[in-house]
């Protein structure tokens, strides 16, 4: 157990500690948060997304494109139409226990910052 697998561990812990900081700076918007919730019921075509989102073609691109390179949605397309689905069905379950949080949070009169 010396040293050696000490650093092996540092090395894996540190690579996920940067991915978990990429998905938490993908998760930071609102607008972002409210796709992965669109997202969460399951696949759905770009522009019921933009629809829903009341955002702009560009905008909605924009946001799908900080989220695919967090590895958080992945995107097909069929003929002209682009579909989103969520790329793992765990950042629904992580989204749902945050909000969780932030309800008792608000529900104890908590400040949030």
């Amino acid at each position: 157990m010396g040293r050696v697998s000490g650093k092996k561990k540092g090395k894996k812990d540190l690579q996920v500690y940067e991915r978990q900081a990429a998905i938490c700076k993908a998760f930071g918007s609102p607008v972002r948060l409210r796709l992965l919730d669109l997202l969460g019921a399951g696949e759905q075509a770009s522009s019921i997304l933009q629809a829903e989102l009341d955002i702009s073609k560009t905008n909605l691109s924009q946001h799908l494109s900080v989220l695919k390179s967090a590895g958080v949605v992945l995107s097909r397309r069929e003929g002209q139409r682009v579909f989103c689905s969520l790329a793992m069905p765990e950042v629904k379950q992580a989204c749902d226990i945050i909000q969780e949080v932030l309800v008792r949070q608000i529900k104890n009169g908590r400040a949030i910052l």
